[in-house]
């Protein structure tokens, strides 16, 4: 296992959803998987991989600054990497009290004043969604994307307030988000901001074998990259992906399933392979 601990759930305290272990901190989880992992044997590399590529029967998995791993079989699970808005303060409170999904930090911000960051065709379901855990949601349409008359009829239905942008900065009081900062000068208050990011998947290393990341879109609206994989095989014979790398939906424990799935397949391909070397023997 090679491993950059850029998690991209680093700035969060907490992992949900995960049966069993809710709550955890994601540090913690990771350590104790580690720990769980190399009871089976499994050895760990700090470092970051610049490359992958073809040699003879094997791949040559180059790092930053250490020597080349050879590997039979490569599973890639390096994430993704969430590109957030450009606004003043935003990339600071990541992961605390600005938020992107209802299922990860929804319930800890549940009875608060919440905005939602209006940048695209995801806002109005995003407000909907928190809609279910607040009475206080206002939708702030910072780069004045259109509102189909229906989206304005289901907004209005559950009281979300809808106020155009665009937000010049973040206002935090007390180490606490308590308000957006309008560029006209006015302050929209609330104590959690709910952003939609672009999930660009980590592949650059995957160039030398040319695997690509495909476009995620919903109408002209980009969501994100992701390599595609069929349970857990990529396009490239021998190696296989899962995680956010490939899901850009993927919460921690689908990550984890998907993971399981992979490493069967790959258990099953090097069966496979050992008997034909045999054979050839």
């Amino acid at each position: 296992m090679i491993d950059d601990h850029r998690p991209r759930n680093a700035p969060a305290d907490r992992v949900h959803n995960y049966l069993g272990r809710e709550s955890t901190p994601p540090a913690e989880l990771f350590g104790i998987g580690r720990d769980e992992a190399a009871q089976y044997g499994a050895s760990f590399l700090d470092g970051r991989v610049a490359s992958i590529s073809h040699a003879d029967n094997h791949f040559n998995v180059s790092l930053d600054g250490e020597p080349t791993v050879l590997a039979r079989r490569v599973l890639v699970a390096t994430g993704a990497v969430d590109e957030l808005p450009d606004v003043e303060g935003l990339a600071q409170r990541w992961g605390r009290d600005v938020l992107h999904c209802a299922y990860c930090h929804g319930w800890e911000v549940r009875d608060r004043a919440i905005a939602v960051l209006g940048t695209g065709p995801l806002a109005v379901h995003h407000a909907l969604i928190f809609r279910q855990l607040s009475d206080d949601v206002t939708l702030v349409r910072h780069n004045d994307f259109p509102l189909s008359r229906d989206e304005a009829a289901q907004l209005a239905r559950r009281d979300i307030g809808v106020v155009d942008g665009p937000v010049a900065r973040l206002r935090i009081t007390d180490d606490a988000l308590s308000g957006l900062e309008l560029e006209t000068g006015d302050t929209v208050p609330c104590q959690a901001l709910v952003v939609a990011t672009v999930v660009s998947a980590r592949i650059d290393m995957l160039a030398p074998v040319r695997l690509t990341a495909q476009e995620m879109r919903l109408g002209d609206h980009l969501l994100g990259t992701y390599l595609p994989v069929t349970r857990g095989a990529t396009a490239v014979p021998g190696i296989y992906a899962a995680g956010n790398v490939t899901d850009i939906k993927a919460q921690v424990i689908t990550s984890a399933a998907a993971g399981n799935e992979a490493a069967a397949a790959i258990n099953a391909d090097l069966a496979v392979a050992d008997a034909r070397e045999l054979q050839h023997a």
